[in-house]
C-alpha cells in the first residue's frame, strides 16, 4: 500500500490532520491558503460582478507588462490597456530567447517556479510564473478535482506517466510521488507482461483515481477487455480516470468506461499556463475563467463569436512573473454557443495548429482527420494495439502500427479507399509495422506528425 499522503496527530480533545501536499507547496514559498481563498471570492461572483472582475484582470495584467517587463514592452508597443484589440498575440517562437530577458522586474529565477515545455508541439520552452500564480494553478485544479470527490492530499493515485530513466531522475521522481500520494506506472512499456504488473499493484493498493496520458490509459483498458475483466473488481476504491495531453476519442473513453467501471473525465491543459478546460459532472468541457481569459480568433487575430473554430488564444490572469498574454497555444477548438463569460464551455478541441495536412490540390485538413479515420477501421478485430500517422510528402503518408499480425491485403485496401473518400484521391498510404511505438521523452505519443516543412 501507499503511505497516506496525510499525518494525523492526537490531542487530548482533538485529531489534526496534516496535509502533506498543501504543506509542501506553503513550505516552498507558493501561498496555496491565499490562493485559494482569492479563487473561492472569484468562484462567489454572478455574471455581472464576474464580467467586471475579468475586464479589470485583463487590464490589469496588461498595464503590469508594459510598466515592469521590458520584454513585453517591446513586443506589445502599439498597445493601450484599455483597447483590447491593440494588444498583440504572442506565439511561442516569441519567447524562445533566454528566460532572464523575458522575466518583470523584481523577479529572478531565484524567485520563480521555473519548468520547461514538454516540446511536443515543435517549440519547447523554459517558462516561469510567480509564486502565487503557481499557486493560483493548484488551487484551481484541486477546485476541479473537488467535483468527483478527489482531493490531493488524501486521495491515491495511479499515475500513467513517462518516468526519467537515469538514475538520479528516477529516484527523484519516485520520491516526489511517494509524497504527493501516488504510484507511476511507466508508460514506456505496453507490453502485456508490464500490465500483469499493473494489475498485482491495483489489487494490492486503494487507488482513488487514474491519472495520465490518453494512450497508454486506452492500451490498459483495451488489456483488461482482452482479459475480460473490470479494474473496480480488484480495485473497488477508483472513483475516476482522469486523461490528459493526448486526444480523447468517444470509443475510446467508452472503452475505459466499461473496463474501469468509472467516469472518464477529459483535462485540458498547458505547463505554461494553468488548467484551462475540464469535464464537469455534467459532461461540459468547462473552461477554467477563473484566472485565465480564453479567446477563439481567427487567422487575422479577430475574434471569432461562440459556435466558430480558430485558434486557441489565452491570457493568464495572474502571472506577473512572465507574460502570458494573448498567448496563442498552437491549438485549434470551439467555444461553444452555449457559453458565458463566467462558464466558458469547450465543444470542441480540434488539434493543434502545426499538426495540419497540406494535400496536393492544396487542401488542408487537420492532421487528426487521418488517424480518426483510420482508427475506425484498422482496430475493429483487435489486432492493432495502437498506430500514428506520419505525412512525409504531399500526396504520401505512413501509418506506423503495432499489432499481434501485419495488417492483411484487404485490410490496407479498405483504409487507402476510405482515406481517399473522406480527402481526395491520388494519396499513397504506407505500412510499417513496429514492435512499438517511439514516444517523447516526457511519455506522451504524438499521434500525427507531418515531416513537411510548411514555412517554406
Amino acid at each position: 500500500m501507499n503511505s497516506p499522503q496525510f499525518f494525523v496527530y492526537f490531542t487530548k480533545n482533538s485529531v489534526f490532520i496534516l496535509n502533506v501536499f498543501d504543506i509542501s507547496l506553503q513550505l516552498n514559498g507558493f501561498p496555496i491558503k491565499k490562493a485559494k481563498r482569492v479563487l473561492e471570492s472569484v468562484l462567489q461572483k454572478n455574471e455581472a460582478e464576474f464580467n467586471d472582475y475579468l475586464e479589470a484582470k485583463k487590464q490589469e495584467i496588461v498595464t503590469y507588462h508594459l510598466k515592469h517587463n521590458p520584454f513585453y514592452k517591446s513586443l506589445a508597443k502599439n498597445t493601450a490597456a484599455l483597447d483590447w484589440d491593440s494588444v498583440p498575440v504572442m506565439t511561442k517562437r516569441d519567447l524562445q530567447q533566454p528566460l532572464n530577458e523575458r522575466l518583470s522586474e523584481g523577479f529572478s529565477t531565484k524567485n520563480v517556479y521555473v519548468n520547461k515545455t514538454s516540446g511536443s508541439s515543435g517549440d519547447p520552452f523554459v517558462f516561469a510564473k510567480d509564486k502565487f500564480c503557481h499557486a493560483m494553478t493548484w488551487a484551481e485544479i484541486q477546485n476541479r478535482f473537488a467535483w468527483f470527490g478527489l482531493d490531493f492530499n488524501t486521495s491515491t493515485q495511479a499515475r500513467f506517466y513517462g518516468i526519467p530513466l537515469d538514475a538520479k531522475g528516477y529516484y527523484k521522481e519516485r520520491f516526489k510521488d511517494r509524497l504527493s500520494s501516488r504510484f507511476r506506472f511507466s508508460v514506456f512499456d505496453l507490453s502485456d507482461t508490464a500490465f500483469e504488473k499493473h494489475l498485482k499493484k491495483f489489487n494490492t493498493t486503494a487507488f482513488d483515481y487514474i491519472n495520465g496520458y490518453t494512450s497508454s490509459i486506452v492500451q490498459f483498458a483495451k488489456f483488461l477487455e482482452r482479459k475480460q475483466l473490470v479494474l473496480t473488481a480488484i480495485c473497488p476504491m477508483l472513483k475516476a480516470c482522469i486523461v490528459t495531453s493526448e486526444m480523447l476519442f468517444e470509443d475510446d473513453k467508452k472503452l475505459m468506461e466499461t473496463q474501469f467501471g468509472i467516469p472518464v473525465i477529459n483535462e485540458y491543459g498547458a505547463s505554461e499556463l494553468d488548467l484551462i478546460a475540464f469535464q464537469n459532472p455534467n459532461e461540459e468541457w468547462q473552461v477554467n475563467s477563473e484566472t485565465l481569459f480564453v479567446e477563439i480568433l481567427d487567422e487575422h487575430n479577430t475574434v471569432l463569436p461562440f459556435g466558430e473554430e480558430g485558434r486557441v488564444v489565452i491570457t493568464s490572469l495572474y502571472n506577473k512573473a512572465h507574460p502570458f498574454i494573448r498567448y496563442d497555444i498552437g491549438d485549434i477548438g470551439i467555444l461553444s454557443k452555449k457559453s458565458t463569460q463566467k462558464k466558458p464551455l469547450l465543444e470542441k478541441l480540434v488539434g493543434r495548429t502545426n499538426d495540419i495536412a497540406i494535400l496536393p490540390s492544396g487542401k488542408k485538413a487537420a492532421g487528426l482527420t487521418f488517424y480518426y479515420i483510420t482508427k475506425s477501421i484498422i482496430e475493429d478485430d483487435g489486432n492493432v494495439k495502437e498506430f500514428v500517422i506520419e505525412q512525409l510528402q504531399l500526396d504520401t503518408f505512413k501509418i506506423i502500427y503495432v499489432s499481434a499480425e501485419v495488417l492483411t491485403e484487404e485490410k490496407t485496401r479498405t483504409i487507402k479507399t476510405e482515406m481517399e473518400t473522406y480527402l481526395e484521391k491520388g494519396l499513397t498510404i504506407l505500412f510499417e509495422r513496429k514492435d512499438l511505438l517511439e514516444r517523447s521523452k516526457s511519455g506522451k505519443l504524438k499521434q500525427f506528425s507531418s515531416l513537411l516543412n510548411t514555412d517554406k
